[in-house]
């Protein structure tokens, strides 16, 4: 679902009534699209946009409200979205994790998120990852202690992306502690290869 970053474009003018909150409750999904657009100019209506898309089925909207989100950017935007990566809606939790790889602020959570004791979680926090000027770092502080394969692998892949030469000790150690699992020590050595190294850890 591609969203708009902040400063890209401005809301559409073609719908000039005041932001409403309560708008976003409308039965016409065609309302509930422009009180979002509307609402990407007011920074306190965050916490209100995030409630909404967690109960919107209207899959124009949904995308209405994660645009706004992201428009409105700050600690606020991604609290709102946060809890949904833990949703069993493939849908809300690919929307939060779009709003949380365009916004800076999620650095923030992202090494909590990294920590937490559910695997599922920790594999989107890699790809949250992926998109912070930091995420290399954290996620080799991930694999020192990691044993999920799961998370590993994810970890990996995003590694062979953004990783640099200093993530080479982490991946030694994720090597030894997984030389039983073959498409582990070949994700590793993937990654060591688009790094730069010259051979794989453990080979």
């Amino acid at each position: 679902m591609p969203l708009v970053r902040r400063g890209t474009t401005t809301p559409p003018t073609s719908e000039a009534a005041p932001p409403s909150r309560a708008d976003l409750e409308a039965v016409d999904a065609h309302v509930r699209r422009g009180a979002a657009r509307r609402l990407s100019v007011d920074p306190g209506a965050a916490d209100a946009l995030g409630r909404a898309f967690g109960v919107e089925g209207d899959p124009s909207v949904r995308e209405a409200i994660l645009a706004a989100l992201v428009r409105i950017g700050g600690v606020r935007a991604v609290e709102a979205v946060l809890p949904y990566l833990r949703s069993d809606d493939a849908a809300l939790r690919t929307g939060a994790l779009d709003v949380l790889k365009s916004l800076p602020e999620s650095v923030e959570c992202l090494p909590a998120l990294l920590d937490d004791p559910d695997a599922d979680l920790r594999v989107l926090a890699a790809e949250v990852a992926r998109a912070m000027p930091n995420g290399a770092a954290l996620l080799c502080r991930r694999l020192l202690h990691e044993h999920d394969p799961n998370v590993c692998a994810a970890a990996l892949d995003v590694l062979a992306e953004i990783g640099g030469p200093d993530c080479l000790p982490s991946l030694q150690v994720c090597a030894e502690r997984y030389v039983s699992e073959p498409f582990l020590r070949y994700a590793v050595a993937t990654a060591v290869a688009r790094i730069g190294g010259s051979q794989a850890p453990g080979s």
